[in-house]
């Protein structure tokens, strides 16, 4: 199970991490919210364990966003608010479950183990394509299709696609192609992105003479399909 821990104190953040580990599952670790949310827009999660004080974008405010974003990875509240209104609210934010801190390991394991199951049974039934106007992504077979017509990916340019379809309107910004395609955390201060892009778009719209990847001045790129109209 793949499990993204946010937590901003230090020494529970390495205590439930080992835990974790320990019971044999994958952990991605951090104490900020926005890049949290970056992840969870990025990266697939089989549970989220949310800090509620976090820094920044607070524990709400981030599940709030994903759920925005129709994120549906479950999420597990951890917090030293205890009251019935604590709870309410952070379940009304979009919370899967609640644990108060302090806590025993035991139990948010269990709790984790549960809440995955959710998270299992929606990816058994989910379908193994994408799919967005005439366009076919096959992720298990790891293909790539406009039209009926197989178009010739290299995996770099796949995964850019994958994650365009799997948020068609949204923006998707320079710095999230860097994390997710290339697992690269910081500007190299190249134009490896605008250079894959343009592979990209090539091979996606020029022989069906119209737009699919859209270009956000000043923030990204988007998929929205446009056709091209010429002027007589």
């Amino acid at each position: 199970m793949r499990i993204l821990l946010v937590e901003d104190d230090a020494s529970l953040s390495r205590f439930v991490e080992k835990g974790l580990y320990e019971a044999g599952h994958q952990i991605e670790v951090t104490d900020n919210g926005k890049y949290a949310l970056t992840l969870c827009m990025t990266e697939q999660f089989d549970v989220a364990v949310v800090d509620r004080m976090l820094p920044g974008l607070d524990g709400l405010s981030l599940v709030k966003a994903m759920r925005a974003a129709q994120i549906t990875t479950p999420v597990l509240f951890l917090t030293s608010l205890g009251g019935v209104d604590d709870r309410v609210e952070g379940l009304e934010a979009g919370g899967d479950d609640y644990l108060t801190k302090p806590f025993a390991f035991s139990e948010l394991l269990a709790r984790v183990t549960a809440l995955s199951r959710r998270s299992v049974n929606i990816t058994a039934q989910a379908s193994p394509e994408l799919k967005y106007a005439d366009l076919t992504l096959n992720l298990f077979e790891h293909t790539a299709s406009r039209q009926g017509q197989v178009l010739d990916l290299q995996p770099k340019e796949f995964r850019i696609l994958e994650l365009f379809m799997r948020h068609p309107g949204r923006v998707i910004t320079r710095t999230m192609l860097l994390e997710h395609v290339w697992d690269i955390h910081f500007d190299p201060q190249t134009s490896v992105v605008e250079t894959h892009i343009s592979r990209l778009r090539n091979k996606l719209e020029k022989p069906f003479g119209d737009t699919l990847i859209q270009t956000v001045r000043g923030a990204g790129y988007k998929l929205e399909h446009k056709a091209e109209t010429g002027l007589c």
